[in-house]
């Protein structure tokens, strides 16, 4: 991995060829585009960060162009399927279908063309595979290179970027990132020159606004500043408060059921939904296309509100396009759905998807069938759309650039809890906003609801910071494949360059010095101490070791009396009467209710006091350990929480176990007596504490004039050594982490028989799991070796894998998986017992624990794969259509790798037989994900 030397004369390109290619717009580059295309030309690798919307893909485009009229070939990389495919359709456009070729998951079109379009996970594999396409590659563009954050596919990017040849050049476009220097520093150390372009201007500016009630104001007084809130707009919120509080209600005059309730269920009428009792979402629409605001974005962090909004402007009669566009859109759909089965288009929700697009608006998001999303995604780039209501992985994915963006509430569910966006999410979101060349201006509304404070969305709005951070880890499928390829040693250096670890490496510098300047103070600390009778530092570690023994006898005395007391707290059963001499509790009381173990409802003990009071009773309430004076036997009917019951029951106590009350002078004779006890049994410290003393007070030091002025500066030495030693830990568990975590894997892959017992040779089984490149490779790889599928047919083989890629949604997680056979549930046994095993292997030695396999989506998988109607599959289950579908697509994926890595024959015939199966219908359909 020798990077390229700076400005290598060999890799420079004939200037004439950027003149040639600026000469193909009807518009003038930007400054920064023409930097970052001058880099590329002079054969030096690039890092453009700008703005979304701001033209970065031109470099990009460049370097398609040299590879085109220099001989050699351009990779084109994209993070997700849909923005290949859009990439693939643009460069075809331009080039030419013979020129351009796409690699995907699925798809595989012209792939030794010169310029290629592919997923980076394409890319990785073909670097470990060795493919033949690499021969001639020139320029690898790594578009929306800031996913390598991206915490389940981001290490992806690193792989490529370390691992691709040096003669390759790198074009990285990224959004504006706040550490772009840093990640351009690690960049330069990879993989030779490179270029770092950061472009903050925005080509488009955007207007940040907040809707109150139905009108649409600006945040800022002056937009161009971002300082101060607009002031008009916080009268209209006070005003709309006050309304809201003592007048008229926000959503008055708006169809309601009786009592304001939808009766109708799922099947009855769409209300128009008004998110925090604003406007609905027809009637924000409305306010935009009035403001001539529209095509607009609206994020909707939620993909039933995504349905919902279509409804409801279905419901309103909402139109935003002449009805003779709406009907060239609905014979151009038509068109791109005669692949799917009719019966199956019901079952879509296509009748109403098409309507929406019909009249100008439609639903954006993952659970949608994808070859309706790239209908939605075409139209809106076509500006036959004009409202897409969304969640935010559209801000994360392909090009669709609108007029305004809004923002219906500022907190969004992040997979474990309901979060605030943070700027960094605001930034992407509101990014889309403004279109180049075709807006003068683009737009950011957040609709107002009681509880949002405009400081805060302010706050959102101005602040720019995003930092890149990388998500890197090591896995088993890495580690054999590179140590098959480079070895082991080798191997660890490639990780040693991850970006991962150039950042872990940076963050400890501060850390070094501040080790560095500690040390330099010691040694001054040292000569302050130093004592002409003896050796202070050895005398003052005597005196440290006896604080510290004394310290912890006190400590194992007061352990030893709380758990006494504790103890004798558990021992009480309810009737026991007992006194307590002094604290809140002091007096009388009755056990109503024991110490439960385990109960958090009742963890100790309830009495009832001799003036008719429930309390718990805590160790705390007591000087020791409680022993009864009495019984008493409670009442059957007692109620604890009936006032007479209690009066009674505390009547009771001080009438038959008054007399037992001890009196003071017997309490005092039983603490002096307890506390006899306690100094008559010794400690195990006190021998040691008594030896310690001797040695301190023989010790030359003990009788120095100055001995309390050196123990000072003794005492400041030690709390300086020990911040030390606890910042040198924080550097010994940052540096070399990604290493240590590869050498561990390798150990571990070492122990199972997929490397050589000294883990530099990789085994025929490990060539077996370098083919697997899912996120439980090893699981997979573990199934195969024990042969746990051979007996499976194709439908229950599809099912089982199923569950190797199945992730539940959070209101899904937890529920019991219906399973369609004996067969697949027996496999299923096995696959989590296969999964514990490796857990705990992996648990001990130190490495990443791989997530449990689910079977929620056997049962559909294996009714699909058996030949049922979609309607018949998703029937009773959580799943939509889309969500279905891209599983499916996942399924195939693998079960197409355990067809290429399957020792056993058989098992590969049936892993082809089963991709055949679930790839059909609507799965075969769709041209995406």
């Amino acid at each position: 991995m020798s990077a390229a030397q700076p400005d290598d004369p060999a890799k420079r390109f004939d200037r004439s060829h950027l003149t040639r290619f600026t000469e193909t717009f009807d518009f003038e580059l930007d400054d920064f585009q023409i930097r970052g295309c001058t880099a590329v030309q002079q054969g030096r690798s690039v890092l453009v960060a700008a703005p979304t919307g701001s033209g970065k893909t031109v470099v990009g485009a460049f370097a398609a162009y040299l590879a085109l009229h220099t001989g050699r070939k351009t990779f084109y990389t994209t993070p997700i399927k849909a923005l290949s495919n859009q990439k693939y359709n643009e460069l075809v456009e331009q080039h030419g279908a013979d020129k351009v070729g796409l690699l995907t998951g699925d798809s595989s079109i012209n792939g030794e063309a010169p310029v290629v379009v592919m997923t980076t996970e394409v890319l990785r594999n073909m670097i470990y595979a060795r493919s033949s396409t690499l021969l001639d590659l020139g320029f690898v563009v790594m578009d929306e290179v800031h996913y390598l954050a991206d915490r389940f596919r981001g290490a992806v990017w690193e792989e490529v970027i370390i691992q691709l040849p040096a003669s390759v050049q790198l074009i990285s476009l990224s959004a504006t990132v706040s550490n772009a220097e840093e990640f351009g520093d690690w960049l330069r150390e990879v993989r030779g020159d490179t270029e770092v372009i950061v472009e903050e201007h925005r080509p488009v500016p955007l207007w940040q606004h907040m809707m109150v009630g139905k009108r649409i104001m600006d945040l800022f007084v002056n937009a161009s500043e971002n300082a101060r809130v607009n002031p008009q707009l916080l009268q209209a919120i006070s005003a709309q408060e006050a309304e809201s509080r003592h007048g008229r209600r926000d959503d008055a005059g708006g169809p309601r059921g009786r009592r304001g309730q939808n009766r109708g269920g799922p099947k009855g009428p769409v209300r128009a939904g008004r998110p925090g009792r604003g406007p609905s979402r027809p009637e924000v629409i409305e306010a935009l296309d009035r403001e001539a605001l529209l095509p607009a974005i609206t994020f909707i962090f939620s993909r039933a509100g995504c349905d919902a909004a279509v409804s409801q402007c279905l419901a309103w009669g909402t139109r935003l396009i002449p009805p003779e566009q709406g009907e060239r859109i609905r014979q151009r759909v038509q068109e791109r759905v005669t692949s799917i089965p009719e019966e199956d288009l019901v079952v879509l929700g296509y009748w109403d998807f098409l309507e929406g697009l019909t009249r100008g608006f439609a639903a954006h998001h993952a659970g949608m069938l994808p070859t309706f999303r790239e209908i939605v995604e075409e139209l809106f780039t076509s500006g036959d759309l004009r409202a897409v209501f969304a969640t935010e992985t559209l801000a994360l994915g392909i090009n669709m650039p609108a007029r305004s963006v809004v923002l219906e509430r500022l907190v969004k569910f992040n997979g474990e809890t309901h979060a605030d966006i943070t700027p960094a999410e605001y930034t992407q979101l509101t990014g889309r906003a403004g279109r180049r060349g075709i807006d003068i201006e683009g737009h950011a509304v957040v609709l107002w609801q009681r509880g949002v404070d405009p400081a805060e969305v302010a706050g959102l709005a101005s602040t720019r910071t995003y930092t890149l951070r990388s998500s890197f880890v090591p896995t088993a499928n890495m580690a054999v494949n590179l140590v098959g390829q480079v070895g082991r040693q080798r191997a660890t250096a490639v990780l040693e360059a991850s970006f991962a670890q150039f950042q872990a490496d940076r963050s400890v510098v501060g850390v070094a010095r501040s080790i560095q300047r500690n040390k330099e103070a010691l040694e001054g600390y040292s000569d302050a101490m130093r004592c002409h009778l003896g050796d202070f530092e050895e005398y003052a570690g005597l005196r440290r070791h006896l604080s510290d023994l004394e310290k912890q006898a006190r400590k194992a005395r007061l352990a030893s009396e709380h758990a006494a007391t504790q103890v004798s707290l558990d021992d009480l059963k309810p009737g026991d009467v007992i006194h307590l001499a002094e604290g809140r509790r002091a007096g009388l009381g009755i056990v109503i209710t024991p110490h439960r173990p385990g109960k958090a409802s009742s963890p100790v003990p309830t009495v009832l006091t001799q003036d008719a009071q429930v309390r718990r009773l805590e160790p705390s309430d007591v000087n020791g350990p409680v022993r009864p004076i009495a019984h008493i036997p409670l009442p059957r009917q007692f109620n604890p929480r009936n006032p007479k019951s209690r009066r009674d029951l505390a009547a009771t106590v001080r009438a038959k176990a008054g007399r037992d009350v001890p009196t003071q002078r017997e309490i005092s004779q039983a603490a002096d007596e307890a506390q006899e006890a306690r100094e008559a049994q010794r400690s195990a410290y006190d021998e040691q504490i008594d030896s310690l003393r001797a040695q301190i007070r023989e010790h030359p030091c003990h009788s120095c004039p100055y001995r309390e002025q050196h123990a000072r500066w003794s005492q400041r030495w030690w709390q300086l050594e020990r911040e030390t030693e606890g910042l040198q830990r924080k550097v010994d568990r940052r540096t070399h982490t990604v290493a240590r975590t590869f050498e561990r894997i390798c150990d571990l892959l070492a122990g199972l028989g997929y490397l050589d017992p000294t883990g530099t040779t990789v085994t025929d089984q490990g060539q077996v799991l370098a083919r697997i490149y899912a996120e439980k490779d090893l699981l997979v790889a573990e199934c195969l070796r024990q042969g746990t599928w051979r007996q499976l047919d194709a439908a229950s083989l599809a099912a089982i894998v199923s569950a190797l890629i199945y992730e539940p949604r959070g209101d899904s997680a937890g529920e019991p998986p219906k399973i369609p056979n004996a067969d697949v549930r027996d496999a299923l046994e096995d696959l989590r017992d296969m999964w514990a095993g490796l857990v705990a292997r992996q648990q001990e030695a130190g490495v990443p624990q791989m997530g449990e396999p689910d079977g929620g989506l056997a049962w559909s998988v294996h009714r699909w794969a058996s030949g049922a109607r979609l309607e018949t599959v998703l029937r009773d289950g959580s799943l939509t259509a889309g969500d279905f579908v891209r599983r499916c697509k996942q399924l195939v994926d693998l079960l197409g790798q355990i067809k290429d890595a399957a020792p056993d024959e058989g098992l590969r015939r049936t892993a082809d037989r089963a991709v055949d199966a679930i790839l059909r219908g609507v799965v075969a359909a769709d041209r995406l994900d």
